[in-house]
């Protein structure tokens, strides 16, 4: 009997997904369990004027490359772990909340992501892995990436 039958990987490319994307694919090995990937694209400051100049313009053509890309990426991604489209998911929006309503919407077991450890100043302004640990309905495993 698998433990997990349904694993969402969250990924952020940054660099260090590779790591999170082997743990969380190893365990859906072991397992048997379903796949399934997301990257949360956080919205950009609204736009602001300053002087009389709108920036409005230069912030929607920024979000729409980051979109872009993050889509691009995720579709690579997927590929190269042969998972169907479906199961490749980009969403916009606070990465926690999105995380969550993603893990409900799609019965997850187990959310795996990275964390960085952060400590201090970093730690009490809040990080994204703490957030999903503390709101999530299933378990999460953190995976120390970086440094």
């Amino acid at each position: 009997m698998s433990i997990y039958k349904k694993i969402l990987i969250a990924l952020d490319f940054q660099g260090d997904n590779a790591e999170v994307i082997a743990k969380g694919t190893s365990i859906a090995e072991v397992n048997k369990a379903e796949v399934m990937l997301v990257h949360v694209n956080e919205p950009l400051v609204m736009a602001y004027a300053a002087d009389g100049m709108s920036w409005s313009d230069q912030v929607v053509m920024l979000e729409t490359s980051i979109r872009q890309e993050a889509q691009k990426k995720m579709a690579e991604t997927g590929a190269r772990l042969s998972l169907p489209p479906e199961s490749c998911i980009t969403r916009e929006g606070r990465p926690a909340t999105e995380i969550h309503e993603l893990a409900k919407e799609k019965n997850i077991d187990l959310i795996v992501m990275g964390t960085h450890g952060q400590s201090g100043l970093k730690l009490l302004l809040g990080s994204t892995a703490n957030s999903v640990l503390h709101g999530a309905t299933c378990d999460v495993l953190a995976v120390r990436v970086g440094e």
